[in-house]
């Protein structure tokens, strides 16, 4: 019977299914939408009952498109959001904020709440940040914990486990407690390259309550992404996944880690995973970068030892809000409703149908005449990378009195090109610590237009390269299922046999003088806004 593995991923307002063959062609796919509860305060929750439903329901309907029996599914991967879950006794939910509604036990990644906790972390200087770009961010779990220690102390005592999502999903597929390398090493201040916690630092940021019980609540047995964990799914899990108990579960990433392990490793193409870079370019952006040795860069996360590529060192960057970025800024514009109209009528989102319009105008080529003086810093939620401040909010400069839709595809343009110039300056600090890159290579549903392709290569001056998968990220995923099944011995090979890069797109030497100039203007608007705030 031939092999086949799914890959499962959860991102921020779906989950998603997969089911790939042997060499990574995706036979079907499948999404269904998750609950995601938004409050004053930047207080953004969802609920993992919730989720292992929409997760459950599929897998059921990609298997069922694609064909094939349950029995020849040989391993499955998850991936998610790098969200925070809190579990009672008996793995029950617990509230995580004001609502106090258990279901919503979930604090999720772009949750900003916990930025004075943050704040007060890293004024302890500690030498775990150094690990960590050198500031920790509202993003990561311990902020999230202290916040839940402080404000909600009944919920931080009685937890039982708390835990990232990825660990959550695989937990409930196999009843193991083990904890993804990955997770805990990028967002949780586990040290990889020792194999161990700081008890000091937990201490002295206030959570020694973690520390004292042995770090049992926040894991004690870590793993490598592609781990084959427990006996497989547990009958129960089984029984809502419509698949077999005992079938192989892997160990998991974080959602931008398996859309680097779908695309960097890949055959074809220049280069290697020491040289590319991966864009996964989703509601956030995350850029991946590997080396064989730590790179300290500040403003930017990491070094983290094997968290993505085994036994290579990772540096994550990238912008909090990016698709979402671009979503929040086109509609701020009057002639938004009535595109979207438009977009809905041809099966479009309202970025494909700008993409689309813009392509019709010329695209990439004549963007000086269609973006004209407008420029867009859209760091809505903060800069992630590399200035690390999360207090940083979107500018726009240039705008007249136009409503119309030239106005609109040029504001849209114009956000595309500001995440462009993000993304350079992190290629840009990364260099200047010695981390080459040569290579773009972009995943996520964001960057799937050629034209962003294309203008992400000319923002950059590099080379952007994509997947011939569909999914890459859901790839990712199905890579860790095949290696927990024992198909390959490891990722490293597992990417090269069931991954490969297609479209190239260079950048344009005639583009390079007009992105040279809006790159320094770029500049100069965050370095005002940082003024304006008194930063």
């Amino acid at each position: 019977m031939t092999a086949h593995f799914i890959g499962i991923d959860v991102g921020t307002g779906s989950a998603r299914a997969g089911v790939f063959d042997e060499v990574g062609a995706l036979l079907a796919s499948a999404k269904h939408e998750i609950e995601v509860w938004h409050e004053a305060g930047d207080i953004v929750e969802q609920s993992s009952s919730d989720i292992w439903r929409a997760v459950c329901a599929s897998v059921r309907d990609a298997v069922k498109q694609a064909g094939i029996a349950p029995a020849s599914i040989a391993g499955i991967g998850f991936d998610a959001t790098c969200s925070l879950v809190v579990l009672g006794s008996g793995g029950a939910p617990l509230p995580v904020g004001p609502s106090g509604e258990a279901e919503r036990n979930i604090i999720v990644w772009m949750d900003h709440r916990a930025i004075e906790q943050a704040r007060r972390i890293n004024a302890t200087g500690h030498a775990v940040l150094n690990y960590v770009g050198g500031s920790i961010s509202p993003e990561m779990e311990t902020p999230k914990l202290l916040w839940l220690a402080e404000n909600m102390p009944a919920t931080f005592s009685d937890a039982w486990q708390f835990m990232d999502l990825t660990d959550f999903l695989t937990w409930k597929a196999t009843g193991s407690l083990a904890r993804s390398v990955c997770t805990v090493t990028c967002k949780w201040t586990y040290l990889a390259h020792e194999g161990r916690w700081d008890e000091s630092y937990f201490k002295a940021i206030g959570l020694g309550a973690l520390a004292d019980d042995g770090f049992t609540r926040i894991g004690r047995e870590v793993v490598p992404g592609g781990t084959s964990l427990g006996q497989g799914l547990t009958v129960e899990a089984a029984s809502d996944l419509g698949l077999l108990a005992g079938t192989p579960v892997a160990a998991g990433l974080i959602d931008a880690h398996a859309g680097g392990i779908g695309t960097v490793g890949a055959r074809g193409g220049s280069g290697s995973a020491l040289s590319r870079m991966a864009y996964v370019f989703g509601t956030s952006a995350c850029t991946l970068s590997t080396t064989q040795e730590p790179a300290f860069v500040p403003g930017v996360w990491g070094p983290y030892f094997s968290a993505m590529v085994p036994r290579l060192w990772l540096n994550e960057g990238g912008q909090s809000a990016a698709g979402a970025a671009v979503d929040h800024l086109v509609r701020f514009h009057p002639a938004a409703g009535a595109a979207e109209k438009e977009a809905a009528r041809g099966g479009l989102s309202l970025n494909g149908w700008l993409a689309v319009q813009a392509e019709e105008r010329g695209g990439t080529a004549a963007l000086p005449q269609l973006v004209g003086g407008v420029h867009v810093v859209p760091e809505f939620l903060g800069n992630r990378a590399p200035f690390a401040d999360p207090d940083a909010r979107g500018l726009i400069a240039g705008l007249d009195m136009d409503t119309g839709t030239e106005s609109l595809v040029s504001l849209y343009l114009a956000g595309i090109c500001g995440l462009g110039y993000g993304a350079r300056q992190i290629v840009k600090v990364q260099q200047g610590k010695g981390i080459a890159t040569d290579m773009i290579v972009v995943s996520g549903g964001a960057g799937q237009s050629p034209l962003v392709r294309q203008l992400l290569a000319d923002a950059t001056g590099l080379t952007v390269a994509a997947s011939t998968s569909p999914e890459p990220v859901l790839l990712g995923s199905a890579i860790l299922g095949a290696v927990a099944a024992g198909r390959y011995p490891d990722a490293v090979a597992a990417m090269a046999a069931m991954s490969e890069l297609g479209e190239i797109y260079a950048p344009d030497p005639a583009m390079r003088a007009w992105h040279d100039k809006r790159f320094e203007a770029f500049e100069l608007l965050q370095a005002t806004g940082r003024t304006i705030r008194g930063a």
